[in-house]
């Protein structure tokens, strides 16, 4: 069974192994986006790996997102792994994905901030250590619709007792509405809805700032957010949210409506938080403009799945009153030599947020669901609901 680089032709086979782990799978298109990432085709990275089986199909994967990152004026290149799928009769082969990851040339990080419990332990075992020190099991949210939630609970306890009740439970808990409500174009705290990200607006100059600051930090420039609100796969695009004071925007947020599996309730997951030092006050502000939000957007819970000492500093009581989730060591990083500065685990200077993960394109999309019916029996208690994934 031979490793090798992963390429389009195998989207077939890999979406196979997804669907067999019940795991977002992705469309011919969605898998072409990922492939045309401009980071990736500059570092001239694969895109991921597979094993072969014996006909040449994929019987395992690790995909690779390459990231550009800035230090100031300095361009550094990073490198996630996403969704490492080894079936049982492949025990073993994990390793020889993990290896050819780690090894590939011009990432000043190699990294994961979406392990689950399961996987953790094995990460250490290639170099990686969790990471950030004080916040790698860390997972934040805030409860919108507890009833939601609690159904939820009691599917997930049925389909562990019984775990063919999956499929005819099919898709639950998919929100009423066809797309979110629209958001007001004005928030309490100086919060609005981000309406211009072409190259000379005042998001670019925010991120120009930002930048300036000297942190690493993951490239969030406006050609680069276009590139991913083009996911061919969202169902719901993004809400990116601003704080402005006067003419300039000092922070930003950006959210996305997942649904983790057909039986989990819609969650609004943070993907990114960012402020300049002069206002660190925005991430509070945007924080609450979320919550806010949720209910409108059919959200039964947000979320941020990767947090920083100062994101919870700049949280004050909102992060007080989250729930803590996680526990387990999800963050996992491997850096270059040159890079390790002053903790001994790796930069002080890197903040990551979800962003600098693979939860942008990992995150399951709600469903899109059907129209209401205008026919005779529209208003019937038989009247078709969503349609299973």
């Amino acid at each position: 069974m031979t490793l090798r680089h992963f390429h389009l032709s195998d989207a077939p086979g890999v979406n196979r192994l997804h669907r067999a782990v019940w795991w977002p799978e992705r469309s011919p298109e969605g898998w072409r986006w990922l492939d045309e990432n401009p980071a990736r085709q500059a570092l001239d990275a694969p895109s991921g790996w597979v094993i072969e089986d014996s006909d040449g199909a994929p019987a395992a994967f690790l995909g690779n997102f390459v990231q550009r990152f800035w230090r100031g004026d300095r361009l550094l290149y990073g490198a996630t792994g996403f969704s490492i799928i080894v079936p049982p009769d492949r025990k073993g082969r994990s390793r020889d994905l993990i290896q050819a990851f780690m090894a590939q040339p011009g990432c000043f990080a190699r990294y994961t901030l979406n392990a689950n419990a399961r996987s953790s332990p094995l990460y250490q075992r290639f170099g990686m250590t969790a990471w950030p020190p004080r916040t790698h099991g860390l997972k934040l949210s805030w409860i919108i619709n507890p009833a939601a939630c609690l159904y939820s609970r009691g599917l997930r306890s049925l389909v562990a007792r019984a775990p063919r009740a999956a499929l005819w439970l099919g898709e639950q808990l998919t929100p009423l509405h066809g797309a979110p409500s629209p958001a007001p174009m004005t928030l309490a705290g100086g919060v609005s809805l981000l309406d211009d990200l072409s190259d000379a607006s005042p998001y670019s100059r925010f991120w120009t700032e930002l930048r300036d600051q000297g942190r690493i930090l993951a490239d969030r420039s406006p050609a680069m957010l276009r590139w991913r609100y083009a996911d061919p796969d969202l169902t719901t695009p993004p809400l990116h949210l601003v704080r402005r004071v006067g003419d300039r925007i000092t922070g930003h947020a950006m959210a996305m409506l997942g649904k983790g599996n057909p039986i989990e309730p819609p969650v609004l997951e943070i993907i990114d938080l960012q402020a300049l030092d002069h206002d660190r006050a925005a991430v509070r502000a945007l924080v609450a403009a979320l919550l806010r939000l949720a209910p409108g957007w059919g959200a039964a819970k947000v979320r941020l799945q990767v947090v920083s000492d100062s994101l919870l500093r700049d949280m004050g009581d909102l992060a007080r009153k989250a729930r803590r989730e996680g526990g387990w060591g999800h963050c996992h990083a491997a850096f270059a030599p040159d890079i390790q500065t002053t903790e001994v685990d790796g930069p002080s200077d890197w903040r990551p947020t979800p962003f600098d993960g693979d939860y942008a394109f990992c995150v399951r999309p709600v469903p899109k669901r059907p129209p209401i019916p205008s026919g005779p029996w529209a208003s019937s208690q038989d009247a078709p609901i969503a349609t299973p994934a």
